[in-house]
């Protein structure tokens, strides 16, 4: 891919360079998706097992309620399990070449800013996952064994590759879900935007993470809420961190302004004794004729 110091020696490149970027960013994330995938596969058996945890702690044994109901059950439940798991493991990664196509579109305070962020961004996506695992999931899975049993419907069992594509897919949509404030934190960096923005927006910003989970999470209001609602303590973590750094950008302003001005006096005062020592000089030739 193309350095962010080659991008900045030419602004303006061809369309076919632009095609070029484009390709050689598509066989980043393939290779990516493929070395996590690697990854994934002697993995595979382990990966099941803690797919089972949450299940235990619902109340179920996965022994009895996870199945396979097909004749190559296996194969489709390993081919889930090692694609699922290598897209969890390479999206950080994928991620990143993600970043770096439109990289060389950005300024240089803009670069500085994302590549300030990009462990903060690692940090988050693994927290993400981390509460999607722990609390998320459980909790969703014994609301909607409750849901069953307050309709007088019982689930005896349900397909082993449904539920872990289920769970994989969760846990990718908290991870990225959690990169909000990078984003946000970056654009504040940068001045694209700021606290006093965020602050009138939040309603619509609520909203909006309401529906965002909503759409990445099981139809249970309960479990939108866990996705929802450490996002929007994030949003609001995000307009307290801008606002803190525009008052340190505040009062760095006047210090710079003093030191200006003591160089303007400095430089005047130079200049006044250079004209007197001109002037001095301008007596004694006078003198000597």
């Amino acid at each position: 891919m193309t350095s962010p110091d080659e991008a900045t020696k030419d602004h303006t490149k061809p369309f076919v360079e632009h095609l070029d970027d484009l390709r050689k960013t598509i066989l980043w994330c393939a290779v990516s998706l493929l070395i996590g995938m690697c990854i994934a596969v002697p993995l595979a058996p382990w990966i099941k097992h803690a797919l089972e945890i949450p299940v235990i702690k619902a109340g179920k044994n996965p022994a009895e309620y996870l199945k396979i109901l097909k004749v190559a059950g296996g194969l489709q439940l390993a081919l889930k399990l090692i694609f699922w798991s290598g897209l969890l493991f390479s999206a950080p990664f994928i991620v990143f070449a993600i970043g770096n196509f439109v990289f060389p579109g950005l300024t240089a305070r803009e670069r500085k800013a994302i590549q300030r962020s990009s462990g903060f961004a690692v940090a988050l996506f693994v927290a993400g996952v981390s509460m999607g695992y722990y609390v998320t999931l459980p909790v969703a899975l014994q609301v909607m064994f409750k849901i069953n049993a307050w309709l007088g419907e019982t689930s005896e069992f349900v397909e082993l590759g449904d539920y872990v594509a289920f769970v994989l897919k969760l846990l990718i949509a908290f991870g990225l879900t959690f990169q909000l404030p990078v984003i946000l934190l970056a654009l504040g960096s940068v001045g694209i935007i700021s606290s006093r923005q965020l602050r009138e927006k939040r309603r619509h910003v609520l909203v909006g993470l309401l529906v965002i989970a909503m759409l990445l999470t099981p139809p249970d209001p309960l479990t939108q809420l866990l996705m929802a609602g450490p996002m929007a303590l994030l949003y609001e973590g995000c307009i307290w961190m801008i606002w803190l750094k525009e008052r340190r950008s505040e009062a760095d302003e006047p210090d710079e302004a003093d030191e200006a001005d003591e160089a303007d006096e400095a430089d005047e005062a130079d200049e006044a004794d250079e004209a007197d020592e001109a002037d001095e000089a301008d007596e004694a030739e006078k003198a000597e004729e």
